[in-house]
């Protein structure tokens, strides 16, 4: 994890939880600070997961549409120069399992 610019921050812990980083890590600030970006990240995903188990109505109304059908309905100065409709692999929205590859 590269960090270009710090900011001190002051936390309180609990002293076996001190003791236990202090056992396995010389540097707390780099311990702590990956297991803060662990859980961010481990957030983010959890995030992501409920946001494909319970997917905005707009997005399942979309997931019907076809690629080519929604290449048409963009503007014509940006429908080649956004979309390479040769690209990619054909996918299919699923409710509660999300996107998929179709059988």
């Amino acid at each position: 994890m590269k960090i270009t610019k710090v900011e001190r921050v002051t936390v309180s812990l609990p002293n076996d939880l001190v003791r236990g980083i202090d056992r396995r890590e010389k540097n707390r600030s780099r311990f702590v600070a990956e297991a803060v970006q662990n859980e961010l990240d481990r957030r983010r995903r959890e995030d992501l997961r409920q946001s494909l188990m319970n997917p905005h109505p707009d997005c399942t109304e979309l997931s019907g549409t076809g690629l080519a059908e929604w290449q048409n309905n963009l503007p014509e100065e940006d429908a080649d120069s956004l979309l390479d409709a040769g690209a990619g692999k054909p996918v299919q929205w699923v409710p509660g399992v999300g996107w998929v590859e179709p059988i």
